[in-house]
């Protein structure tokens, strides 16, 4: 890691860097939503949970995506009820798959003796049940939501609740996310951190750049030195 320090924590952003969230659009088709408003949905739920945490207030991400769900079920003609179309699909997400990398990654990077944990503005039991699902259980040390801090990230305060937890100082942990917005927050928390490029999009040019750039979490591990 060139003009950095080696972290000895790597810290995960989970929806859509670890787990590939595009099955939930089936369950919407099944609900009566059209299954292409996945993406402004999930957006959307970024969107109020992050302008919560602005304004001073605080709602769970189920609390904030079921919202989203309701809304988007009451809009849609012949779409089931509200209710229970935003509970089947929020039923969806401990059964997320991981993207084709992250195990490969997750391995390569624990057996070169980093050190492993999540933080989501989700749920951390959200997270255990897809890592332990998928055999990744015990790469990691542990799994931290934004329900400690009371704040979404990027607010600063999400961050430092995670360093805290995990017990190293910012310059000591690398956050790896594929959202830039995350990026540009754990940067400016004074954490190393790694953008994930899974789609061709640039980065944008207005977020602080991230020190390191990776097409997969192999190639973050070996960029790391762990493959």
């Amino acid at each position: 890691m060139p003009a950095v320090r080696r972290p000895y924590v790597v810290l995960f952003d989970v929806n859509e860097t670890l787990t590939d969230m595009a099955p939930l659009a089936a369950r919407l088709e099944r609900v009566g939503v059209p299954g292409h408003l996945l993406t402004a949905w999930f957006a959307g739920v970024l969107r109020d949970g992050v302008a919560l945490t602005l304004a001073g207030g605080h709602a769970s991400f189920a609390a904030v995506a079921g919202e989203g769900l309701r809304a988007l079920a009451a809009a849609e003609e012949g779409a089931g009820d509200p209710e229970q179309a935003a509970a089947y699909v929020l039923a969806g997400l401990p059964e997320l798959p991981l993207h084709p990398d992250v195990p490969r990654g997750v391995r390569a990077l624990h057996a070169a003796g980093y050190r492993l944990a999540t933080l989501t503005n989700g749920s951390a039991d959200t997270t255990r049940a897809v890592l332990d699902r998928a055999g990744l259980a015990d790469c990691f040390t542990t799994h931290l939501d934004v329900a400690g801090p009371g704040r979404w990230k990027p607010a600063r305060e999400a961050y430092a609740y995670a360093l805290d937890t995990v017990g190293v100082a910012a310059d000591e942990a690398l956050l790896v996310s594929v959202h830039p917005w995350d990026v540009d927050g754990a940067g400016r928390a004074g954490l190393t951190t790694a953008w994930l490029r899974r789609t061709s999009h640039p980065y944008p040019s207005v977020a602080r750049p991230a020190d390191l750039t990776a097409t997969s979490l192999p190639d973050l591990a070996a960029r790391l030195g762990a493959e």
